[in-house]
C-alpha cells in the first residue's frame, strides 16, 4: 500500500532529513547557548538571527525566483520545529518571515513581489504581519484601521496590536478598511508598510509570559502616507488574502509547538534517567514511565498531523483550512500538556530557571493563542465539517 500514491499523504525525503540535520546542528551550536540569556534579558535573539541568515534558514520558504532557497512547506516546518526545540523565540524569525510575506506570495503583483521578497530571502530585512487590533482579535472583520485614497497614494490611520518582531522588521503587511460603507469582509485591503514611512511608529514592548526574545509591540499609524504601488492584491481583497495566509501559517505554529514539546521531552527524559530516589533512577518507576510514554505518543501524533497539514499546504489542497486549524490546535494543546508534564517530572528542579522546561512551559502557552485561539480553530474545523 505504501507504493500507492493514494496513500502517500506525505513523505520525508532525503532532502528533508538533510535539512533537519543541518538545522539541528545550527540550533544546538549557535542558538541553544543563548536561549536562557535571551529569555532572562527579554532581548532579540540576534545570534539566532545571524546564524539563520548565514545558513539560508532565515526565510527558507521564499521561492528561488525571488532569491530564496524555495523550501517546501514541510521543509520550512522542519526548520521551525528544530529551532523551537531549543528556543521558541528564535523559531519566530523564520515563522514570522513566512507570515509577513505569505500575503505577497498569495496575492501581490510581480512588481511588489520582486521589490520586497528578495531582501527577506537574502536576510537583509525581516517581514511582520499586522492584522489584529485591540478590539479586533478573533473578529478580524471588525478592524478599525483605515486607509484612505489620496492622490496617487494612501493615508493610513489607526493601530495594530500584538505584532510579532515589531520594531525589528523593516516591512509589514498591514490590513486596513478601505471602504467603511462596504460589505463587511470585502472592504479591507492589504498594504506593505515600511518602517521608515512617515507617521508610522511603535508602541512599547509588551511584557510577556513567554517568547520574551521576540518583541511584541503595537503599530501606530498617524496619517501614515504610502505610495499607491504598495497594495497587495486587489483593493477589497485584503481579508480574503489574510485568511488564506493563516490557513498556511497556522501549520508553522503547529511545527513550533511540536518543537517546544520535543525540547521539553528531551530534557525530561535525560533528567529522569539521571535523577535517583529510593536507591534507583526515577526512570525505573512505572508511574513516570507512563507519563513519558503519553508525552511521546501525543507528541508524535501532533508531529504527524503537522506534517500532513504541511503537505496539504504545499499542494494547496481544498481541505487545508481544516488541517491547518487542526494541526495548530492539536499540536499547541499537546505542547502545553507535554511541557507541563516535563516540569512535573523534574519536580522542584522543573520550577526554577536552572533547567529550561519552565521556559518551555511559558513559551508553549502562546501557541494556543496566536494566529487564532484554539477556540477559533475549533470553529474553523466545525465550519469545514458542516459546509
Amino acid at each position: 500500500m505504501s507504493g500507492n500514491p493514494d496513500f502517500d499523504v506525505y513523505r520525508l525525503s532525503e532532502d528533508h532529513e538533510a535539512v533537519r540535520e543541518a538545522v539541528r546542528e545550527i540550533a544546538r551550536d549557535k542558538i541553544a547557548p543563548y536561549a536562557a540569556e535571551v529569555d532572562e534579558q527579554a532581548r532579540y535573539p540576534q545570534e539566532a538571527h545571524d546564524a539563520l541568515v548565514a545558513s539560508d534558514f532565515f526565510a527558507p520558504h521564499i521561492p528561488e525566483e525571488y532569491g530564496g532557497v524555495g523550501a517546501d512547506a514541510l521543509a520550512t516546518c522542519i526548520v521551525i520545529e528544530e529551532v523551537a526545540r531549543v528556543d521558541a523565540s528564535a523559531s519566530l524569525i523564520p515563522a514570522v518571515n513566512k507570515l509577513g510575506t505569505m500575503p505577497l506570495i498569495i496575492g501581490a503583483s510581480e512588481e511588489v513581489k520582486a521589490r520586497y521578497l528578495p531582501p527577506v530571502a537574502e536576510g537583509r530585512s525581516t517581514f511582520s504581519y499586522g492584522l489584529s487590533e485591540r478590539e479586533a482579535g478573533s473578529d478580524t472583520a471588525s478592524m478599525r484601521c483605515r486607509a484612505v485614497a489620496d492622490g496617487d497614494g494612501w493615508v493610513l490611520t489607526g493601530q495594530k496590536s500584538w505584532i510579532t518582531n515589531a520594531g525589528v522588521s523593516d516591512y509589514y503587511t498591514v490590513l486596513a478598511v478601505t471602504d467603511p460603507d462596504g460589505r463587511r469582509g470585502s472592504n479591507v485591503t492589504a498594504f506593505v508598510v515600511e518602517r521608515s514611512d512617515p507617521g508610522f511608529t511603535f508602541g512599547e514592548k509588551e511584557r510577556k509570559l513567554g517568547i520574551k526574545g521576540s518583541p511584541t509591540r503595537e503599530l501606530h499609524f498617524d496619517r501614515c502616507r504610502i505610495p499607491g504601488d504598495r497594495v497587495v492584491g486587489a483593493v477589497g481583497e485584503g481579508l480574503k488574502i489574510a485568511l488564506a495566509t493563516l490557513d498556511h501559517t497556522r501549520v508553522t505554529i503547529g511545527a513550533q509547538a511540536v518543537g517546544i514539546a520535543q525540547g521539553a521531552l528531551d530534557v525530561a527524559t535525560a533528567y529522569v534517567k539521571d535523577r535517583k530516589q529510593f536507591g534507583k533512577a526515577i526512570a525505573e518507576f512505572q508511574g513516570l514511565q507512563f507519563m513519558l510514554a503519553d508525552m511521546a505518543m501525543q507528541l508524535e501524533a501532533a508531529r504527524q498531523l503537522v506534517y500532513v497539514a504541511a503537505a496539504k499546504s504545499e499542494r494547496g489542497e481544498p481541505d487545508l483550512p481544516f488541517f491547518g486549524a487542526a494541526a495548530k490546535c492539536f499540536a499547541s494543546d499537546v505542547a502545553m500538556k507535554v511541557t507541563t508534564d516535563a516540569v512535573q517530572l523534574l519536580g522542584g528542579a522543573g520550577y526554577v530557571r536552572d533547567f529550561p522546561v519552565e521556559r518551555m512551559m511559558r513559551d508553549a502557552k502562546i501557541t494556543q493563542i496566536y494566529e487564532g485561539t484554539n477556540q477559533i480553530q475549533r470553529l474553523v474545523m466545525a465550519r469545514q465539517l458542516l459546509r
